[in-house]
This record gives C-alpha cells, sequence and structure tokens, in this order.
C-alpha cells in the first residue's frame, strides 16, 4: 500500500450489476466511465456479477492533482476490499484502465484471481498527439456559450469529424447544480500528465502468476510482437487474442466476440 510520502488514494465511484456469480471488476480507459461497459457486464449476468468502476479524474470519481497509476491501482483495490472482502476477483481493464489493471495484479496478486488486458501493453505507448488533440480540443470548447448537448456536438464536429467519436467525448459533459455545462473529466491535469498515461512504472514486483488473457484489436499498434517479451516478463501467463476487424475500443466494436471470450476466459 502507499507509503505516507504518497498522495492519499482518490475516492472512486462505482456501479454494480447484480448476478450470482463470481465478481467482475471494469477498468475503463481516457475520457470514459465505469458505464461503458454497462453492455458487457449486462451480456455477463446473471453468471457473473459485475463493478463499473470510476477511475480518478473520470466520471463521479474524485479528482487528483497527478496521474499515478500505482496510486489508481491502490485506489481500486481499496474499493475492491470494501465490496468484496479479500477476493480474490477478476479484472478487466481497457488502454488506460488495463495499464491499471496490471498494476493492480502486481501490487495487489491476493486481490486477482484472472486478469483480462485489452488494447494495451506493459510499455510506455508512443503517439499521444491525437489524445493531446482530443483534450486540447475539449477544454477549448467554449462552455458558456453551449445551451444544448446539440449544440456542443456542432461545436466540436469541425475538429472532430467522427461522429462516433464526439458521442463518446460528449458522455463526459453534464450540468452542475447550477445548470451550467462542465466536463466530468480532469480536463487540464490529464492533458498535463499525458507522458504519464503513456507509460508505464518500473516496479520490484514478482511477475502475476494467474491466467491472463491479453486482448488486441487488430487495427490497433497497442499490442504489437515487439511488446510481447515486456508482457510476458510480467505476466508470463498471459495469451494473446486478436480481435479481427476491431481498433482500440474492442469492446465496443466487436462486444459480442468480447463477451464470448470473457465468458470463455472467467468461466
Amino acid at each position: 500500500m502507499p507509503s505516507a510520502e504518497r498522495p492519499s488514494l482518490p475516492s472512486l465511484h462505482a456501479t454494480e450489476v447484480p448476478g450470482t456469480g463470481p465478481l467482475v471488476v471494469f477498468l475503463h480507459g481516457l475520457f470514459g466511465q465505469g458505464k461503458n461497459f454497462s453492455g458487457i457486464a449486462k451480456a455477463l449476468s446473471p453468471d457473473f456479477r459485475s463493478l463499473l468502476v470510476d477511475l480518478p479524474d473520470h466520471g463521479l470519481s474524485g479528482w487528483t492533482e497527478r496521474l499515478d497509476y500505482t496510486v489508481m491501482a491502490d485506489a481500486v483495490a481499496a474499493l475492491v476490499r470494501e465490496r468484496a472482502g479479500d477476493g480474490p476477483v477478476h479484472v478487466v481493464g481497457h488502454s488506460m484502465g488495463g495499464k491499471t489493471a496490471m498494476q493492480l495484479a502486481l501490487r495487489h496478486p491476493d486481490l486477482v484471481d484472472r486478469l483480462v488486458v485489452v488494447d494495451v501493453s506493459p510499455v510506455e505507448t508512443a503517439g499521444t498527439g491525437e489524445f493531446a488533440h482530443l483534450l486540447d480540443t475539449l477544454a477549448g470548447l467554449d462552455l458558456a456559450t453551449i445551451e444544448t448537448r446539440g449544440d456542443a456536438d456542432a461545436a466540436l464536429a469541425g475538429p472532430i469529424p467522427d461522429p462516433t467519436v464526439r458521442g463518446f467525448l460528449l458522455q463526459n459533459l453534464r450540468k452542475d447544480d447550477t445548470g451550467a455545462w462542465v466536463w466530468r473529466a480532469n480536463l487540464a491535469m490529464l492533458r498535463r500528465e499525458l507522458p504519464a498515461i503513456s507509460g508505464f512504472p518500473a516496479g520490484d514486483e514478482a511477475p502475476f502468476n494467474h491466467p491472463v488473457l491479453w486482448v488486441a484489436g487488430e487495427r490497433s499498434d497497442y499490442v504489437t510482437p515487439e511488446r510481447i517479451p515486456a508482457m510476458r516478463a510480467l505476466f508470463p501467463r498471459a495469451r494473446l487474442l486478436t480481435v479481427k476487424g476491431a481498433g482500440h475500443w474492442v469492446h465496443s466494436e466487436r462486444p459480442d466476440v468480447v463477451v464470448e471470450a470473457l465468458r470463455a476466459f472467467l468461466g
């Protein structure tokens, strides 16, 4: 657990999808929220119970001053112990959430039974230009001029032409208690901490020797042959599944394949 010198653990919001079977903890990626996995969790119910976590600086969870994967993993560990005792539980993480999930398994192996890492590797991720562009674009939107969500969508259509991406990002837009539009995500901190988001902390933890399913999108470059040795060093029982036709958001693009894979792996 974190030492006295490290930041206190942020509060985490989580929603439970009921079921009678083992608990599956879902961790989303950058710009996401726990509810992004609602469809997957409902498809697994009632054979599995799911916990959809809002990671720090996203959704309804607390904000922090800096991004730290070890702090994020420890915060998730505290939440799991609160909701599920000493576990163990299954953990599914995508992208940033996948790096958090890997840290959780390495730092708290007693809590994790089976691990699923979706389209990310335990190495520094090159090329954060797209994320920088999206963060800058959202932060640059003058929310005082926005009356409806449709206004925001129209204002973002130029710099972010893909309507699916805009729809995903606009899930972060909400009204506060005064009726003013605000962003759920901590945009300024996330922009500043992009190098940390793209990295992966080097620790002295022992390899995680439980089964790991490593899911990659065929059209994504987050999982490549060059990254396999780093994954195997930390997760020697990892097995790679490449989902045809999918990009980085595998669970959104091919939910049928992901549900089938989770049922087979976690069952």
